[in-house]
Order: structure tokens, then C-alpha cells, then sequence
């Protein structure tokens, strides 16, 4: 018999540890993050430019978010000092020119157990050829290491923060350990110092009914995010891929998105004016149950997630783009 899903903080943490594969964890070198390209993405000024994302090889986060994968590509301890500089001289050395740079490390910029802050300056100082750096951190940690390292750069920061859901259930039990009025916080914090916010919405989480309801959450939070100064939200699908997902969809409490759902939240997004929205397509293929007209929807929302304009629809003869 499957256990309930349990209601309290350190009861989830418990629960959702025992379903993880340990041996998912992928073995890395705290020298070298475990991933890097150049991909184009539409500025806030309008231009399609190069940024070199980076995805930092460190300690894992210590928030056990419910639908998070990031910690299979995540050290059990901390990397020392100098590692986090080298890993981007591996990666820069090896890269084309970009404009922007994502620095994503699979949990917090500003949890010191991951990133120290003693390579903050010479972070700080590998970023002097890009116009904006962009991070990631729980809104928990949004304070004085934040406008530090931001004082320190020579372009501009701008910060992703996980926002998820705004739905009354699914947001809380997600185990991010975060309110909206928190979230908010954090928000107003980096507009009032000049910097940027980027959210991640999470399309159909657990404990979302049906697509219906998906989409019209995946509205509210893409709304809320804008509502709370962001100026760029990714729409981020649900991916069933952790033992306690499919717990859930096992019992009947998940299912992860249709791609119908994740293409129309995107239009949705666009069409508000608010802001850029992108859309998370890599991997988009589990999402399709229509080998017919994959190609033609990838391309379309990527045209979306590029021009910020919305292609009109190809019907589908075999699925009629369900």
C-alpha cells in the first residue's frame, strides 16, 4: 500500500528522499561545469542575442523540491574555493562569443554552500565581457550577497526565481518551503536595486486536476509573476521523471502536461503584453503522443519563445493537436 502524502515540511523532505535513486546521481568533476552551449534568446530590448548558459557542477540545494531532477547532476559536498572561476574559464575557453551569460548551478547563486562567497569577485571578474549575467537563487537568500556580487559586475544582473505555482494547494506542498508573500518580497528587493527578475513557472505540477485547470493556473502564476515586477517568465512543464512523481501519478495526484497545454500557455503568456515568455522545449518529445505533428509544434514554440509573436495553429489530421 503507498504511503499518504505526508503535510509537514521534514515529513515531505523524509518522503521524497526515500523515493530518489541515488545511483541517478551522475558522477562530475567539481572542475568543469557538467554542461555548456550558446543558444539565442530574445533580449528585453527586442533582439534575438547569443548567451552562454553555463550549468555549474556544485553541492545540491538544500530545499528537496518535490518535482526537482537538478540533483542528479549535483556534488555531495562543496566544491572549494577557485573551483567555481575555473569551471567557467573551462567552459568560456571553450565557447563562441555571447552577449548574455547564464550562470545556473542547480539550486541557489547565493547558497554559499554551493557557490562561496570568496569567488565572488573573481566570478564577477570572468563576466566583464557580457552585457548581463543571469542567476538563479530560492527568494530565501536575496540580500546583501546579492547587491554585493551585483556591484561587482560591470553589466547588469538579473535574477530567476522559482515561483512555481501560485495554486493554494499545489504551491505548498511542492516543498519549496516558500509563500507568495515571500516571493513577492524577494521580488520588490531586486527591483528596488536595479535588478531584473526572471520566474520560472512550473506548467501542471501535482496535484492539478486536469488540463484545464493546468492551464488556467499556469495564467494565474504567469499574471502573479509580472504582477510582482518580472520581466521575463519560463513556462518549465512538469516532468514525471523522480520516484516521487510517479509515486503521485501512480495514486492519481499527477500527470505530467500535455503539450497542447504547455503551447497554449505559452500564446497565453505572449498575448498578455506583460513581458517575455519562453517556454522550456528541450525534451519537449515526452510530452507528444502525436509522432505527426511533433516537429511542426517544437517549431512553432520555438518561433514563439523567439519572436514573441504567435504563428497560427496547423491542424493535425492523426490527433487533431490534442
Amino acid at each position: 500500500m503507498r504511503s499518504a502524502f505526508p503535510e509537514s515540511p521534514a515529513e515531505r523532505d523524509r518522503w521524497i528522499l526515500a523515493r530518489r535513486n541515488e545511483s541517478d546521481r551522475h558522477a562530475l568533476d567539481p572542475g568543469q561545469p557538467y554542461a555548456f552551449f550558446v543558444e539565442k534568446e530574445r533580449s528585453a530590448h527586442g533582439r534575438l542575442v547569443p548567451v552562454a548558459a553555463l550549468f555549474l557542477t556544485n553541492r545540491e540545494c538544500p530545499w528537496h523540491c518535490l518535482m526537482c531532477d537538478l540533483w542528479r547532476n549535483t556534488l555531495t559536498s562543496s566544491v572549494p574555493v577557485g573551483a567555481i572561476p575555473a569551471q567557467i574559464d573551462f567552459a568560456l575557453s571553450r565557447l563562441g562569443p555571447a552577449e548574455h551569460i547564464k550562470l545556473y548551478n542547480s539550486g541557489s547563486f547565493f547558497d554559499p554552500r554551493a557557490i562561496p562567497n570568496e569567488d565572488h569577485a573573481a566570478i564577477a571578474g570572468r563576466l566583464n565581457a557580457f552585457d548581463l549575467t543571469i542567476v538563479e537563487s530560492h527568494p530565501a537568500l536575496i540580500g546583501d550577497d546579492t547587491f554585493r556580487f551585483r556591484d561587482r559586475l560591470s553589466g547588469s544582473l538579473e535574477v530567476a526565481l522559482g515561483l512555481e505555482t501560485v495554486h493554494p494547494v499545489a504551491g505548498p506542498r511542492l516543498n519549496k518551503r516558500m509563500s507568495l508573500e515571500q516571493y513577492a518580497s524577494a521580488s520588490a528587493q531586486l527591483s528596488a536595486e536595479g535588478i531584473s527578475v526572471r520566474a520560472f513557472v512550473l506548467v501542471k505540477p501535482p496535484f492539478i486536476a486536469d488540463e484545464t485547470e493546468a492551464l488556467e493556473w499556469a495564467d494565474q502564476s504567469v499574471r502573479f509573476a509580472f504582477e510582482c515586477g518580472a520581466s521575463v517568465v519560463s513556462l518549465i512543464p512538469t516532468r514525471g521523471t523522480e520516484g516521487a512523481l510517479q509515486d503521485l501519478q501512480a495514486s492519481g495526484s499527477f500527470d505530467p502536461p500535455a503539450l497542447a497545454t504547455l503551447e497554449s500557455a505559452l500564446a497565453s503568456g505572449i498575448e498578455l503584453g506583460k513581458g517575455r515568455v519562453f517556454a522550456d522545449i528541450w525534451d519537449l518529445k515526452r510530452f507528444s503522443n502525436c509522432p505527426a505533428c511533433f516537429q511542426d509544434r517544437w517549431e512553432r514554440m520555438n518561433t514563439m519563445n523567439l519572436h514573441q509573436e504567435i504563428p497560427d495553429a496547423q491542424a493535425c489530421g492523426a490527433c487533431g493537436n490534442e
